[in-house]
C-alpha cells in the first residue's frame, strides 16, 4: 500500500485530508512540524510527501533541502502564500508540485496520483545507469537510463527529481531541436494538473545548478527566449 507523508501545523488540514487519502487507500502518516517530519522520514521513508510550507521548528522548505541531500522523494508543497515567488523557490528546490491553499481535497488527490504515476515509487538511493539496455541515452558525457531512473555527466552520479527527469529526457531524446514551455509541460504533467510557463523555467535552473555542481562548465540546455530550450549535444 503507497505510504503518504503528510506535514502541517494544521490539525484540521491533518485530520481532513488523513480521512480523504485514507478512504482513497493511501498509509497516512502525520507530523506537526519539519524537524519531526525530517527524523521520520530519514529513518523511516514513505512514497511520496505533502509539506505545509509555513511550520514551527523547520519549515517546509527547510526540510525539503535537507532531504533532497539524500532522497528523490516526491514531494507536493501546500502553500498559503499567492507570491509566485515563494513558489519558485520551491520548484528550484526539488519539489514536484505545488498546490495553494485553500484548496480541494479531490485537487489533492489528483496531485498525488499525477506525481506517484511519474515517480513510479523511485528509489532514495541514486542508481547507476546500465549502458547495455537499449532504452538508455547516451549524449555526449550525459547518460540517462529511464529504466533505473538514472542519470550522470561524466560518470559522476547526478539526483534527479521525477519531473526534472522527464524534463531533461525529453530534451535529450532529439538533441538540437527545440521543445517550447507547452511541449515540456505536457512531457512532465499529467492533463490534469496545471501549471504555467514558469514552473518549466524553475525546473530548467535546478537541472542547471545540479549538472554544475558536478561540471562548472556544463552548458547542455540552451534557452531559445520567446521560444522554448533545446538540448544541445558536445
Amino acid at each position: 500500500m503507497t505510504t503518504i507523508a503528510l506535514v502541517d501545523d494544521d490539525e484540521n488540514i491533518l485530520t481532513s485530508v488523513s480521512m480523504f487519502l485514507e478512504d482513497a487507500g493511501y498509509t497516512v502518516r502525520t507530523y506537526h512540524d519539519g524537524a519531526t517530519a525530517l527524523e521520520a522520514l530519514s529513518t523511516n521513508p514513505v512514497d511520496l510527501a505533502v509539506f505545509d510550507v509555513k511550520m514551527p521548528r523547520m519549515d517546509g522548505l527547510e526540510l525539503l533541502r535537507r532531504l533532497r541531500q539524500t532522497s528523490n522523494l516526491p514531494v507536493i508543497f501546500l502553500t498559503s502564500k499567492d507570491d509566485e515567488f515563494d513558489e519558485a523557490i520551491g520548484l528550484n528546490m526539488g519539489a514536484d508540485d505545488y498546490i495553494t491553499k485553500p484548496f480541494s481535497q479531490r485537487l489533492l488527490g489528483e496531485r498525488i496520483k499525477a506525481v506517484l504515476r511519474r515517480s513510479k515509487l523511485g528509489s532514495v538511493i541514486t542508481p547507476t545507469p546500465q549502458e547495455g539496455d537499449d532504452k538508455v541515452i547516451r549524449r555526449g558525457q550525459l547518460l540517462l537510463d529511464p529504466n533505473r531512473h538514472a542519470c550522470s555527466w561524466k560518470g559522476e552520479p547526478v539526483r534527479l527529481t521525477v519531473t526534472e527527469f522527464l524534463i531533461l529526457h525529453a530534451l535529450a531524446n532529439r538533441p538540437g531541436y527545440v521543445k517550447s514551455r507547452d511541449n515540456l509541460m505536457d512531457v512532465a504533467y499529467d492533463d490534469q494538473v496545471y501549471v504555467d510557463d514558469r514552473t518549466i523555467d524553475s525546473h530548467i535552473k535546478r537541472l542547471r545548478k545540479k549538472f554544475r555542481k558536478t561540471d562548472k562548465e556544463f552548458d547542455g540546455i540552451e534557452t531559445l527566449y520567446g521560444i522554448g530550450y533545446k538540448y544541445k549535444e558536445t
